[in-house]
């Protein structure tokens, strides 16, 4: 399962906030309810946050087993 608890503290200590991620940034608000519900995101969108915060993917997402992953 992944999670965006990583963005969460990556969000608070850049100085942006949703606000300015939907209105400067043109992060919608869809993919910030996304991120709050850990609700899958498509690469796209997370090099975006990457660009905008300044960071890298795990500081966006972190990915923990779960008996709920698909099995392949």
């Amino acid at each position: 399962m992944v999670v965006y608890t990583p963005f969460w503290n990556t969000l608070r200590s850049s100085g942006e906030s949703t606000y300015t991620l939907i209105k400067n940034h043109h992060i919608s608000s869809s993919t910030i309810d996304k991120l709050r519900h850990n609700k899958p995101l498509n690469t796209t969108t997370i090099n975006d946050l990457c660009r905008i915060l300044s960071c890298k993917v795990e500081d966006i997402l972190l990915y923990i087993p779960s008996g709920d992953d698909q099995i392949l």
